[in-house]
């Protein structure tokens, strides 16, 4: 009985211990994406508004982002493959830190809107060099056993940041001026800075590696369905305040909170549900009610309405990055899983930076609620794609399946 209760606690510690390690780890990922949700709520109301340039221009401040992230996230993942992943992590805090003092400059220079807006732009393409390194490096530090759990931590670690920054924007806007924007952001970055270098180093594995060709050919059908899914999220993300606004509803940022609120919660409910079901099922799930969520703002007449459809859409998108990226890293050997994860997140970073100049299109010829009818059919989409990758995977498992039960 002694033994028995002495094992429980050993492993009670050893999960304290893992849990402990990736939340110090995914700590990082936190304080980026509160930066990034910190001018969410604000700098497409600042472009639109205070500089006068327009809805458009609104949603390519906001996208540009992510054609940084684009570039750059593949670069990011050999390194974190390479170099290791605290280097990486390190690389992107002082991105960050470049983001905020541009941000910064450009609140000074509102007076000269084309300027600023450059500005702007800069301090964006900074702020999608951050990368994938904390995954890789939580990964490294518990073992490639927990991957799920630490993709999804990190998930939580981002919504959660993104949820917090978005509301807490809007009243340092309001109280403080856009010029807060950059100068909390450089401060934060300024502070994560020697407490990442303070974190342990993850071993770099030596082995040889698989061609990047190989990696990004098996990932590259995960990723364009994450790519699908995303695009309901960047609709949200980029426009929901102009959404707002366009039929005067106040507490535009709220919806923002209530989409990251229920996001995180999901992510702490049913995170173990991946290993259990197969990512394959729980993103066939997640993103039906994903696809319900952005009907419901299509159709959305009051800002309660539209406040349940971004809470449903939060509810179905949350586990679709962690379901479908287990299944995307189980495609290639565990020492090219940083690559593995550079190249499925660069279709999120996709969708991301499409989303953006080709959302403000639709909105000024159908209106805002148009742009939620289009992302539903690309989350219907990804579904069948869902469908059709989990299928390929029974058939490739058969034969092995038979092999065994010959044997």
């Amino acid at each position: 009985m002694a033994d028995a209760s002495r094992s429980i606690a050993t492993e009670e510690g050893r999960q304290s211990g893992v849990l402990l390690s990736i939340l110090s780890t995914v700590a990082f990922t936190f304080i980026t994406y509160l930066t990034i949700g910190l001018s969410l709520a604000v700098l497409p109301t600042f472009v639109d508004t205070k500089l006068g340039l327009g809805a458009m221009l609104a949603g390519l401040a906001i996208s540009v982002q992510y054609v940084a992230t684009l570039l750059s996230r593949p670069h990011a993942g050999r390194m974190a493959d390479h170099q290791g992943p605290k280097h990486t992590v390190l690389s992107g805090l002082v991105m960050c830190a470049a983001s905020g003092a541009l941000l910064l400059i450009a609140a000074w220079t509102g007076h000269r809107a084309w300027l600023s807006l450059g500005l702007i732009f800069l301090a964006r393409l900074a702020l999608g060099c951050v990368g994938t390194g904390a995954i890789t490096w939580g990964m490294g530090q518990v073992g490639h056993r927990h991957t799920a759990r630490v993709i999804s931590w990190n998930g939580v670690a981002t919504y959660g940041a993104l949820a917090a920054g978005a509301p807490l924007g809007v009243v340092l806007n309001h109280h403080f001026g856009f010029a807060s924007i950059g100068m909390v952001t450089l401060l934060l970055a300024l502070c994560a800075l020697p407490l990442a270098r303070l974190k342990r180093a993850t071993t770099v594995v030596s082995d040889e590696r698989s061609p990047f060709r190989t990696v990004a050919s098996r990932v590259m059908p995960y990723g364009v369905g994450l790519a699908l899914g995303s695009i309901g999220f960047g609709c949200i993300a980029t426009f929901i305040t102009l959404f707002y606004a366009a039929h005067g509803w106040p507490n535009a940022a709220l919806a923002l909170t209530v989409f990251g609120t229920v996001f995180v919660g999901v992510r702490f409910i049913f995170a173990r549900s991946i290993p259990v079901l197969g990512g394959y099922r729980v993103a066939m799930v997640s993103l039906s009610i994903e696809a319900i969520g952005l009907i419901v703002l299509c159709l959305a007449s009051t800002a309660t309405m539209a406040g349940i459809g971004a809470a449903i859409a939060g509810l179905g998108f949350s586990l679709v990055f962690p379901a479908l990226g287990v299944e995307a890293v189980q495609r290639v050997p565990a020492h090219s899983s940083g690559s593995a994860l550079g190249v499925y997140s660069v279709f999120m970073d996709v969708a991301m930076a499409v989303t953006g100049p080709l959302g403000g299109w639709v909105a000024s010829g159908m209106g805002y609620n148009a742009i939620y009818g289009f992302a539903s059919l690309a989350a219907v989409a990804a579904i069948v794609l869902a469908v059709v990758l989990h299928a390929q995977a029974m058939r490739e498992k058969a034969p092995s399946r038979a092999a065994t039960e010959s044997a």
